[in-house]
């Protein structure tokens, strides 16, 4: 008798929101079936991918990822089930097809992702579970939307169903913008696939992955993000372990994701967000598969996520395996994720960072002091900032601050903190006279359009180190801002548009002014010791 077949089906093509994290679950639940036995077949249609390499799996098929073809491979193959966890949202979008077809989903069933996926299905289940979430609703029409909008107060966040990489995501912070969304959004909104709206919530955001077995569940670790609530989970930077959530706001954090995994009877991984207000923790969504954070996770905990939700996922327990229920301890290492982008290639896509992912990869920087991981992440992501005055870097010692009026005030002490550096300061109009009353001198620039030389004219001579420029509020196209941001993606001057992003490059460059020699090490050197 041959060996029991099983089919794992990939992420498909790589694109903004999903990308080498899904090809990397693929190929370690590939090996990880092969050991323990099983005939291993990849289904995918990428030819970038390892996933696709001949000699991951023991048969490969190179196919569109669609109904059609996936039955008729499975058809085929008679396999014991099939594994659409690891393959991001293309493979888990296929659950609801193949399970009517009669196959049987390996891991989590199908039921249990439709809960998590389902919006009224799953605002149920908090309910029950007593675990807040922001308030909000699916909707179909407009009317449906401003309803709901207005019973909840301006900002909301819209979003559609089932979707990839925060694609057609906006905060909206008046009706007159909510009618612009529903008219010009590309996204077909149905009954099947409502419009999701709940309160824009201003707080930390936060994410945990969870390995499950249905009954035990572990938490390799938990993951803040240093820009808040309204920046893709993809763009944003995230910190391992938290830096600044309290004991309170950790233990929350565990139990509702325990709670959750059991009540939906989660086998394999499942990735919960959080936004954090104050003390109380609110769930923001439930993705029941692998999320793009697994391999970071894996390496800085030194919990093999991807075998170990596998092994479970294919009939073992976590007690087997020598895990037990709840967050994994603590890792010696402090290690921050940061995105990177390809805006250069990217022509006329605004650089402003929010619901709607556009980053097209990620870093990692590890050392034992968060401030020390801060920096050489920002270095490898592209933030590569010289002090003033450092005679090893070309340094023009000046930064260009031009904030939205909702950011003026906030955004003062930060850039503050770049002029106690040593940097200078060019500013509009406006914001400069905010940066004055905080007690910071700024050289006044022109705005485009006004004589030269004006602001554009710095950022194409090339003659500031970096930019802080935050978008307005308003949906409608910010023309100056946009002319902005792309000159400085074109001249390649870095661009930061979150007060967040700014802030921690400050922390950074402050740590690297008083501490001269930054520590390297190979990868192999760092040791996990817990």
């Amino acid at each position: 008798m041959g060996k029991q077949k099983v089919i794992i089906i990939g992420s498909g093509p790589i694109r903004i929101g999903q990308g080498i994290e899904f090809d990397y679950a693929s190929v370690h639940c590939t090996r990880t079936a092969r050991e323990l036995g099983y005939e291993a077949i990849v289904l995918n249609n990428n030819p970038e991918t390892v996933s696709t390499d001949f000699d991951i799996s023991d048969r490969l098929y190179f196919e569109p990822l669609t109904t059609e073809d996936v039955l008729n491979i499975i058809d085929r193959e008679q396999p014991l089930g099939v594994v659409t966890q690891f393959g991001g949202q293309t493979a888990i979008n296929l659950a609801k097809p193949l399970h009517e077809a009669g196959v049987k989903i390996l891991g989590t069933s199908y039921d249990s992702i439709d809960l998590a996926e389902d919006r009224e299905r799953f605002d149920d289940l908090l309910v029950r579970l007593d675990i807040p979430k922001p308030p909000g609703k699916a909707v179909v029409t407009f009317e449906d939307a401003a309803r709901v909008a207005a019973e909840i107060g301006y900002p909301v966040l819209v979003r559609p169903s089932y979707v990839l990489g925060g694609r057609a995501m906006e905060i909206v912070y008046n009706e007159g913008d909510l009618s612009t969304y529903m008219k010009t959004s590309s996204v077909e909104v149905s009954a099947e696939r409502p419009l999701l709206v709940d309160k824009y919530v201003v707080g930390k955001e936060a994410e945990v992955d969870v390995i499950s077995d249905g009954v035990d569940c572990l938490l390799p670790g938990i993951m803040e993000h240093i820009e808040r609530a309204g920046v893709h989970s993809g763009d944003s930077m995230a910190v391992y372990p938290p830096q600044t959530l309290s004991q309170n706001v950790i233990d929350q954090i565990e139990e509702y994701a325990i709670r959750i995994a059991r009540e939906l009877k989660i086998v394999g991984l499942m990735n919960i967000q959080y936004v954090i207000d104050g003390e109380q923790a609110y769930i923001i969504e439930v993705n029941p598969r692998a999320s793009r954070t697994v391999p970071y996770l894996s390496k800085i905990t030194g919990v093999p996520m991807v075998p170990v939700a596998t092994k479970v996922t294919l009939g073992k327990t976590l007690k087997e395996l020598g895990y037990k229920t709840g967050l994994y301890p603590i890792s010696d290492q402090v290690a921050v994720k940061a995105p990177v982008f390809s805006f250069q290639k990217l022509t006329m896509l605004d650089t402003g960072l929010g619901p709607e992912m556009k980053s097209t990869g990620e870093i990692m920087g590890v050392d034992n002091q968060f401030p020390r991981a801060l920096y050489k992440a920002m270095i490898a992501s592209g933030y590569d900032i010289p002090l003033p005055h450092d005679p090893d870097m070309k340094s023009r010692d000046a930064v260009l601050v031009t904030l939205a009026n909702h950011d003026k005030v906030e955004g003062a002490p930060i850039v503050k903190g770049f002029a106690e550096l040593g940097y200078k300061i060019y500013a509009t109009q406006g914001t400069a006279e905010v940066l004055k009353a905080y007690g910071v001198e700024a050289e006044v620039v022109r705005k485009i359009g006004e004589e030269e030389p004006n602001l554009l004219g710095l950022i194409t001579a090339t003659e500031i180190d970096f930019l802080i420029n935050t978008p307005e509020r308003e949906r409608t196209p910010e023309r100056d801002g946009l002319k902005i941001r792309r000159a400085a993606v074109e001249h390649g001057v870095p661009c930061l548009t979150s007060l967040d992003t700014a802030q921690a490059l400050l922390t950074a460059l402050a740590y690297r002014n008083q501490h001269k020699v930054v520590g390297v090490r190979s990868v192999n050197q760092y040791v996990v010791s817990n």
